[in-house]
């Protein structure tokens, strides 16, 4: 099994954000808590449905928008 294909799209589920396949879990949820640098475990805790397979497929799913999207910066 490809990483990505925990990722799924769907306008039915959570108006077609990407989210983990069989959950709601907003892939910028778990993003968003690694941002703000909650240890994985915690991340774990917290939504149990998630495996740390998700966690990397969410980090590998950012990498890919990062080198496809380009967004402004200030100077």
């Amino acid at each position: 099994m490809n990483r990505l294909d925990r990722i799924v799209s769907d306008p039915n589920i959570c108006h077609g954000k990407a989210c983990i396949r069989g959950t709601r879990i907003l892939v910028s949820v778990v993003l968003d808590n690694l941002a703000a640098r909650v240890p994985e475990s915690e991340i774990l805790a917290n939504y149990p449905a998630l495996s740390k397979e998700d966690i990397d497929a969410c980090l590998e799913y950012a990498a890919l928008l990062s080198r496809e999207e380009r967004i402004p910066m200030p100077a």
